[in-house]
């Protein structure tokens, strides 16, 4: 199957086109940028617009074969000289790129919606042209898709508080399509050769969201975990089908709440359910409800936990939804798997963990250390 890029990888490869054209003064039909995977992208350039002091042009969305709404549409970027000699290059979005008016997301409030990958990718890629014309002076880099607020209504950005268009999204720079049989077929493929190498325990976790907390708090390797993706419910099936004793799920409470409720498999498709859960939990506890009123208004699961953080019932709250996981994670393994689970959260680390957690992680190193 064929991957494709991301938009911000589009974004970042309009941009530096257009700086190529508005600083060396010479027209660009095709740019390749580094995507922050490191795979090299070479995009096509289309509607270039000059002018004596700004240049803007266009990348056409390709999704591979894992296609979204934006595939096919256009992702613009404009270029313009600013005044001063700071060599600071302002990063915005235009028209079709949405806006963030709600807390707890990847950009503040007020700031339109271009995630750090792509701001990132996008000040690389135009310092190196800065660099190559010996340009010393300001840039004003403006991100638009005329097609935006139409294809944000197909997205969950209005629900999100991201208004006007959509989000300039990408960690990696790369759209890797692959079916979900594959997916779960290839987390079958690691737990079976885990199995044969004598594991009897195992570590799983949806990604590597948490990374830098479990290697600080733990001193653990979150990349030695099986990634389970969405397929929470799939994986124990198969660590269970398998002959482990015991399985470790970690991750951020923005994936791992659902579970709470029942919900095996946490894509945002199968449904979204975080702030009701965490507000049930909460009201369990003894918050008011004017407090769950403003979790249930929350976008995003850190800014539920800032709430609960401020008014002194985060520990209980999260004892009760751990207490929730595990009963559907147990319930889903039987009485023969021992699950434990460990919770966080990126600004406030751990937030909950079961009983025999540490001790499952402590013999999970060990048998790591020995491989």
């Amino acid at each position: 199957m064929r991957y494709g890029f991301t938009t911000g990888s589009c974004a970042a490869a309009a941009a530096k086109a257009a700086a190529y054209m508005l600083l060396l003064g010479m027209k660009k039909s095709e740019i390749t940028i580094e995507t922050l995977s490191g795979i090299p992208y070479t995009a096509q350039i289309e509607d270039i617009t000059w002018k004596e002091s700004e240049v803007s042009c266009a990348v056409r969305k390709d999704g591979g074969d894992d296609p979204d709404v934006t595939t096919g549409a256009l992702i613009y970027a404009k270029v313009r000289l600013m005044e001063g000699d700071a060599k600071e290059i302002v990063i915005d979005g235009g028209f079709g790129v949405g806006r963030v008016t709600k807390p707890g997301l990847d950009q503040p409030v007020g700031n339109a919606a271009i995630n750090r990958g792509p701001r990132e990718m996008i000040e690389k890629e135009v310092r190196k042209v800065c660099d190559l014309a010996d340009y010393k002076g300001n840039l004003y880099i403006e991100i638009f898709v005329p097609m935006g607020v139409e294809l944000a209504a197909k997205t969950f950005n209005p629900r999100l508080g991201i208004e006007g268009g959509i989000s300039i999204l990408g960690t990696s720079g790369i759209v890797e399509p692959m079916s979900e049989q594959a997916l779960i077929d290839t987390i079958y493929v690691e737990l079976r050769q885990k199995r044969a190498q004598g594991n009897e325990l195992v570590a799983i976790s949806p990604g590597n969201y948490g990374l830098a907390f479990m290697q600080k708090a733990y001193d653990y390797d979150l990349d030695l975990s099986v990634k389970c993706s969405n397929f929470i419910g799939e994986t124990i099936d198969q660590v269970k089908e398998l002959g482990f004793s015991a399985v470790l799920l970690t991750g951020h409470i923005g994936k791992l709440v659902k579970v709470a409720g029942g919900m095996m498999n946490t894509h945002s498709k199968m449904g979204d359910c975080r702030m009701e859960l965490i507000a049930a939990a909460a009201l369990r506890q003894g918050v008011d409800g004017a407090i769950a009123r403003q979790i249930l208004d929350c976008v995003a699961t850190e800014e539920a936990v800032r709430i609960l953080d401020a008014c002194g019932k985060l520990r209980d709250v999260m004892d009760e939804l751990m207490d929730k996981i595990l009963q559907h994670l147990r319930r889903r393994g039987g009485e023969d798997l021992q699950i434990e689970c460990i919770l966080y959260a990126n600004e406030y680390g751990e937030l909950a963990r079961s009983e025999g957690a540490v001790d499952l992680l402590t013999l999970l190193k060990c048998n790591n250390d020995r491989i």
